[in-house]
């Protein structure tokens, strides 16, 4: 337990020096946003850009791992609206369902899998990204424009996640793992310096965020939330896992471990945000911070029983 404690306390100690960062006034919450917008436009896109480039196109699309993923997710969403619909409203029901289904892999898995798995991680993260930007996170919106009575402009929706850097240095490193060209040294050497900074900043980002977060809403319905997304999610991912390795579809050794940690993080950073749109902001502020406290158990325990 020690050894795991090793590799899951430099997370959480990250996490909680963000917090007092910004409680000590050492940082202002709107500094971590800015951090925050460079970890996401900047280091994580050369993160998944390296590992892409790096590899052979058929490396990057695993295909059991990612149809695992995608439907862990989209049955926990499934579950999770059916639960919500019967104790709550549409709205209140909209932002369970995306607390439950959509994980943070850039803030917390990728610093996650960087320690545990450091040669594929920036393989994990992209195909984790790719799956939640196409597929997840635009199923959870669409929840969240439903919930309003409003129509979803697709078009719309699929311009912005084009648009999205992590998904353009996926595209990019895409172009380059097809053409087969190595980077210059230099440039490989720029991409891969930029990509190590995003996981202890990624991290500090986490614990600063939360330490500006209202406290306020339904915390039995929050609580609720956060048992979603960190218990039956991955229990749905290991369920899915043993379902598609049936249908010949198996994962096996560190992919089929890091596709059931990556459901087992807490939901993603910009829960709060969009939660804004429904009016139930404090609700997803509290799951973010009960499901992001209690994952320091809930990841531990995961990993003594996956690693």
């Amino acid at each position: 337990m020690l050894s795991i404690l090793g590799i899951t306390f430099p997370i959480f100690a990250a996490i909680a020096l963000g917090y007092g960062l910004v409680r000590w006034r050492v940082f202002r919450p709107q500094d971590m946003r800015v951090f925050g917008a460079y970890v996401m436009n900047i280091a994580l896109p050369a993160l998944i850009f390296n590992a892409v480039a790096t590899r052979d196109i058929g490396e990057v699309f695993n295909v059991p791992y990612m149809a695992a993923y995608l439907a862990g997710a989209l049955v926990t969403m499934g579950i999770a609206f059916g639960w919500f619909s019967a104790i709550t409203g549409p709205q209140r029901r909209a932002v369970g369902a995306m607390g439950a289904s959509c994980p943070n892999s850039g803030f917390v898995g990728a610093p996650l899998m960087l320690l545990l798995f450091p040669d594929i991680a920036g393989l994990i993260l992209a195909m984790n990204m790719l799956v939640e930007n196409v597929v997840i996170v635009p199923v959870a919106l669409a929840l969240i424009e439903a919930s309003k009575g409003g129509g979803l402009n697709i078009g719309k929706v699929l311009i912005g996640v084009i648009r999205r850097p992590m998904v353009i240095g996926l595209i990019l490193g895409l172009v380059v793992s097809v053409i087969g060209m190595p980077l210059p040294g230099p440039v490989d050497r720029l991409v891969g310096m930029v990509a190590g900074s995003a996981a202890a900043l990624a991290l500090v980002v986490i614990g600063g965020s939360l330490a500006g977060l209202s406290v306020k809403g339904n915390v039995a319905l929050a609580a609720q939330i956060s048992l979603a997304k960190l218990v039956v999610h991955p229990l749905v991912t290991v369920g899915a896992v043993i379902l598609f390795g049936v249908l010949g579809l198996g994962l096996s050794g560190d992919l089929r471990t890091a596709v059931i940690l990556s459901a087992a993080i807490p939901m993603f950073t910009i829960y709060t945000v969009l939660a804004q749109e429904t009016g139930h902001e404090g609700l997803a502020s509290l799951a973010l911070l009960m499901a992001t406290v209690a994952s320091f158990v809930t990841l531990n325990v995961a990993i003594f029983l996956l690693v």
